[in-house]
């Protein structure tokens, strides 16, 4: 969050013919319209694009792969993108738009890894999943009844579409099989491009891993589990899929692993939370340039952008947002309800006023009546200096008011200039192992208060009790300085 404004299997044989590279064909136009439409948003919701070395190194790599991928005209059909997002995830639209995630990137050790995701979500476009792409949305939980709500009842306007896509990109999934058709399509491409096709199944496994820590180290109670364990189900059999389709071709161990030239890459990429954005540490959320901090309530998560946090819960969901205004709060407040509603009839409570930890501030609740019943929409709004007012915009069932979130809009408060300065990103620091140097000495340099040895064994793929070879090159997790 930077300014802030409300915002987001099969075999081979199973192939169509459409994929067969002596068939070529070209992506719909009314796909490639709609991925222009949608890019600028998904950059937005994901932290921004990335620019300089390692974004080129990442479009180079995809141009790779994707060029064996059957659709005419690769090299201008596809657009690799990497984002500046603490998720981990990578995805694609089927207008030729691929995304990965720093984050994500940061989970791997090899170029031919790199090339396995990317051909992934090549695959993924090439054999039409999207079209058929099936929603499972959690329509029992209250992200999805209310991402849907939101999302028809206001129309055109900006906060409701933004709110609504990306929910709708947290509940959406391919199916076990498109999954596997993917792996297989994207290993094809690997051997094709003249990398070993086994990288497919050492990301798969990077990936299970990363899974795993993240149940251990946060509990699944205030930061999301990684995004492609969700949109991208890491079923057991996976990676053992991975693997027997890269045998299959006969090249596995021969074709390029690129590792020293990857890992320059990640030399100083952010890990987690980048701090122009603010931090995500537990409960709380801390922007060091704004200075500010809240703290969600226990068992909600949180998802942060450059334009917005999403907070996400059993009883509701929430997003903290604002920028530069000079009215009244209660002008405030009327303007965000407004632009909530569109066409639709709110009926609105008068704005209260109120005092929170020193803020000026301003409070109401709206009820909108849907074809699925009724739903409160309240607003918290605070007046943080003479141009400038945050808020909190708060979604649940009718009758339920900001209830869920008391505790929420209650800890809203500045920080001091010493917490703000306090604040410093993690960065990935590649090291060659030293003499005396073992997984337990390593592991002690980690940047985290806990599981140091879990993460340090996770992250390089390797075992508590491994034994480290001098020279041998390992990522670490260290504290870095922000960029200017």
């Amino acid at each position: 969050m930077r300014t802030l404004t409300l915002l987001m299997a099969a075999t081979a044989t199973a192939l169509t013919p459409a994929l067969a590279e002596a068939q070529l064909r070209s992506l719909r136009q009314s796909d490639v319209a709609e991925a222009q439409k949608q890019h600028p948003l998904l950059v937005a919701e994901f932290g921004g694009a990335e620019t300089g070395a390692r974004a080129g190194y990442v479009e180079g790599v995809g141009r790779r792969v994707a060029v064996h991928s059957g659709i005419a005209n690769s090299q201008a059909a596809y657009h690799f993108t990497t984002l500046n997002s603490a998720v981990e995830n990578a995805f694609a639209l089927p207008g030729g738009y691929v995304y990965i995630t720093r984050q994500l990137m940061g989970l791997m050790s090899d170029e031919s890894e790199l090339g396995f995701v990317l051909g992934h979500e090549v695959g993924h476009i090439a054999a039409n999943h999207q079209q058929a792409r099936e929603s499972v949305a959690r329509r029992n939980s209250i992200l999805g009844v209310l991402g849907a709500i939101l999302g028809s009842a206001v129309g055109g306007n900006a906060i409701g579409n933004l709110i609504a896509q990306s929910a709708q990109l947290r509940t959406l999934s391919f199916s076990r099989e498109q999954e596997f058709q993917a792996d297989t399509l994207g290993i094809r491409y690997l051997a094709a491009a003249g990398y070993d096709p086994g990288g497919g199944a050492s990301v798969l496994a990077a990936l299970t891993r990363a899974t795993a820590l993240s149940v251990r180290t946060q509990g699944r109670t205030n930061r999301s589990t990684p995004e492609w364990a969700s949109t991208h189900p890491l079923s057991e059999n996976r990676a053992q899929r991975a693997r027997a389709a890269a045998q299959r071709t006969g090249r596995v161990g021969q074709g390029l692993r690129n590792r020293d030239a990857f890992l320059a890459q990640l030399e100083g990429l952010y890990v987690d939370d980048d701090p122009a954005q603010g931090i995500i540490a537990g409960r709380s959320f801390t922007h060091p340039d704004l200075r500010m901090q809240f703290f969600v309530p226990a068992g909600y998560q949180m998802q942060n952008s450059t334009r917005a946090v999403t907070i996400v819960g059993s009883a509701g969901q929430a997003q903290f947002s604002g920028g530069r205004y000079t009215g009244s709060l209660e002008d405030y407040i009327e303007l965000v309800l407004r632009e909530i509603a569109g066409r639709q009839s709110l009926s609105v409570s008068p704005p209260q006023r109120t005092t929170i930890n020193g803020l000026p501030a301003a409070y109401a609740t709206a009820r909108a009546n849907t074809r699925s019943g009724a739903v409160d929409v309240s607003v918290m709004a605070y007046k943080w200096d003479a141009d400038t007012t945050y808020h909190f915009v708060m979604l649940t069932r009718g009758g339920v008011g900001m209830g869920p979130f008391t505790s929420l809009v209650d800890s809203l408060r500045r920080i001091s200039p010493a917490e703000a300065a306090g604040i410093r990103p993690r960065i990935i620091d590649v090291v060659e192992v030293g003499a005396n140097d073992t997984v337990q000495s390593l592991s002690s340099r980690m940047a985290y208060p806990d599981f140091k040895l879990e993460r340090f064994v996770s992250l390089n793929g390797l075992t508590p009790n491994a034994r480290l070879a001098r020279g041998q090159k390992v990522k670490l997790i260290v504290y870095g300085t922000r960029r200017s």
